[in-house]
């Protein structure tokens, strides 16, 4: 039986936690539904949603003091709060109630349990339902599409956020049903961290994941489908350089007055008291000028500045019964970026290259991501590209879809997708990286994949650098007689070319692979012909040797044996817990990913990767399991902070409960409203 048909709408609006904190919400109408999830976020995660809600509000250097003035500028600079107000004019009038109605729920939480929140973050209340649009605009468009780091550095790709989607059809799963993996790769903090949950009201029955803060699911499934998100190879700003005359700038030929908004800035003293600053943003016909230096001026422009649709697209996603309902809400074009990858009990399978992707009269992509010349309306962009110009494929042949953060070019095998078909500067072409290969590997090798299958494969802790390095390097260092390179290399021989937490001989290999270049470092380059085994070789096998020998010294000292585990040095350290990792950085080929900062013992902790994690098969009833991985709350002295992070250290994933029935055998706590 589906759980949708025992959830035709309750009396009364209720959540059910069930024992790992995972709020089920069962709304007598769409409002209750959204009141509750305010509640249910503010708290498991309440500290937190109140700083970032100060952040987006461009006043948290007046709450907390200087170390946000940065924050606060770039916020107002990109005109955030003036905008939350256009967007919150501009909804719907049911879903402006909707977004009021968590807004409540969270104001009416902070009011029973102030004993629960930190004084220090009671300023920010009472939250607005503009509060609420300013963050998912800081979320999405200020830190996904552009962020500031990759305005300072002027690279596309500073985003600190990546992930692995797959989509399995009927004709490669062995039960004959579709198959969805979601597996986002987030910092494991701030903005990034994930909140998963269950909402359930007329009309929708949907089980996910939203970012704290953000009112809707942004990765769920329900009966009848679901679908993951990536980030994608997505160009959404563009950095101008405009060249200064008089006051203005020059703009075919014509001088340009800038307009010019002032701000008054408070920022906090540590003693308390208040001093004010006047913050003054200049802004051309390209956007905000967010940098002057070295006589340099740049304007930015960044899409999605009018996608106040954002938030209802994404509920209407989530109550979607079948493709055509689904790719309905799709074409709304509301969502700025993100790969769309697809599953339904129909058996479809989908990627989508989704975004606002603007129509550019010239260049590829490599010019895009460059400084782009100001002074003509040849390089201004003023519409985007249609929802049916967008790449994308439908139930491909070879039954499987993966997406990896590469161009949607490398999405399957045969090429279902063909960058001869799209503009040059809708995604690059280029060498399909390493843990793009292992992905499309995985799927590409399994004619038949069960659900247990697909879970073990997505804990693939395999190296696919080490597959094309390896013996190579093995080869060449067997030729040196000295004593410290001759047992590297034995460890190295011996090692299973995995990260896991007892994989031996993988610190070695990683210490060798930060000391050299890898893109200097193979003989044979990568080549689409043959996607798999490519690059391979060692170019330069003597400095590689001398590296190995190196690396070896510094293992050594450092942890005192060659072949120190892996979990020996990389760690799970959250609160009381300090357990073995297993997995490691993508750009080695790893499918698990987790990434780890160096902690004061010479060792590392996990700070970022694999964060929400679902595994889905449309049968009936639907079959799923998830992870959160650093548990689903950040309020102190929450039992459900970590409380996952134990099965994350042994590859394993959790049952959804989605039933009443099953939700009620692992209850935790029943709050009526």
């Amino acid at each position: 039986m589906s759980s949708q048909s025992i959830s035709s709408a309750p009396k009364n609006t209720e959540i059910l936690w069930d024992s790992y904190g995972i709020p089920h919400i069962y709304g007598s109408d769409a409002q209750g539904a959204f009141k509750a999830f305010g509640w249910a976020q503010m708290r498991s995660h309440g500290n937190l949603l109140l700083r970032l809600y100060g952040q987006a509000r461009g006043k948290a250097a007046e709450y907390w003091g200087e170390e946000y003035l940065d924050s606060d500028k770039w916020v107002l600079t990109m005109g955030v709060p003036k905008r939350a107000t256009a967007w919150y004019k501009a909804q719907s009038p049911a879903f402006r109630s909707y977004i009021d109605a968590f807004a409540s729920g969270i104001n009416s939480y902070a009011k029973e349990h102030r004993n629960l929140i930190d004084d220090e973050v009671e300023v920010v209340l009472p939250i607005k339902p503009e509060d609420i649009l300013s963050h998912l605009q800081r979320v999405l468009l200020f830190t996904f599409v552009v962020n500031q780091g990759s305005v300072a550095d002027m690279s596309q790709h500073q985003s600190p956020a990546a992930s692995n989607g797959w989509a399995i059809a009927p004709k490669r799963s062995a039960s004959g049903k579709a198959m969805l993996l979601a597996n986002p790769h987030l910092p494991w903090r701030d903005l990034f961290l994930w909140y998963e949950a269950q909402i359930t009201a007329p009309g929708i029955d949907a089980y996910g994941a939203s970012l704290v803060g953000i009112p809707v699911l942004a990765i769920a499934f329900n009966d009848n489908l679901g679908w993951t998100h990536t980030v994608n190879t997505h160009d959404g700003w563009d950095a101008y350089e405009l060249k200064l005359q008089k006051d203005g700038y020059l703009f075919d030929g014509k001088t340009r007055p800038f307009d010019t908004t002032s701000f008054p800035l408070k920022i906090k003293q540590k003693n308390g008291s208040l001093c004010e600053q006047v913050f003054t943003v200049k802004s051309s016909v390209h956007g905000p000028v967010v940098s002057q230096k070295d006589g340099k001026v740049l304007a930015l422009r960044v899409v999605g500045q009018n996608s106040s649709g954002v938030l209802e697209q994404w509920w209407d996603m989530a109550r979607a019964k079948n493709l055509s309902q689904f790719q309905k809400v799709l074409q709304r074009l509301q969502l700025p970026m993100f790969t769309v990858m697809y599953a339904d009990r129909e058996g479809h399978i989908m990627h989508l290259f989704n975004g606002l992707v603007p129509v550019r009269k010239q260049g590829d992509f490599a010019y895009w991501e460059g400084i782009i010349p100001g002074d003509t309306s040849k390089t201004l962009w003023t519409k985007n590209h249609p929802y049916q110009d967008l790449p994308k494929v439908i139930d491909p042949a070879s039954g499987w879809l993966q997406n990896a953060n590469d161009p949607p070019w490398t999405t399957t095998f045969p090429t279902a997708i063909k960058a001869q078909n799209y503009p040059l500067y809708i995604a690059p072409k280029g060498p399909m990286y390493f843990r793009a290969q292992s992905s499309a590997r995985l799927l590409a090798e399994d004619d038949s994949i069960s659900f247990e299958e697909m879970v073990a494969y997505k804990h693939s802790t395999r190296m696919e650098l080490a597959e094309r390095i390896l013996d190579d390097l093995i080869g060449a260092a067997k030729q040196q007689d000295d004593e410290l390179t001759r047992r590297a290399t034995e460890v190295l021989a011996a090692w299973d070319r995995k990260a896991d937490a007892d994989s031996r001989g993988a610190v070695l290999f990683s210490f060798w692979v930060e000391s050299i270049d890898l893109d200097k470092t193979f003989k044979t380059p990568w080549n689409e012909k043959y996607p798999f085994t490519t690059p391979a070789g060692l170019a330069d096998p003597r400095s590689a040797v001398k590296a190995l020998t190196d690396a070896a010294a510094k293992v050594e000292k450092a942890y005192k044996r060659l072949d120190v585990a892996w979990g020996e040095v990389f760690r799970l350290q959250t609160g009381k817990l300090d357990l073995p990792a297993n997995g490691g950085d993508g750009d080695r080929g790893i499918f698990r990913v987790v990434n780890f900062a160096p902690t004061d013992d010479g060792r590392f902790q996990a700070v970022a990767g694999d964060s929400f994690v679902a595994a889905i098969e449309f049968s009936q009833p639907v079959k799923a399991m998830a992870l959160t991985s650093y548990g689903n709350s950040s309020q102190p002295n929450s039992p459900h902070v970590s409380d996952q992070l134990p099965l994350f250290a042994r590859q394993q994933l959790r049952p959804v409960w989605r039933t009443r029935k099953e939700i009620t055998a692992h209850l935790e706590e029943r709050k009526a409203f």
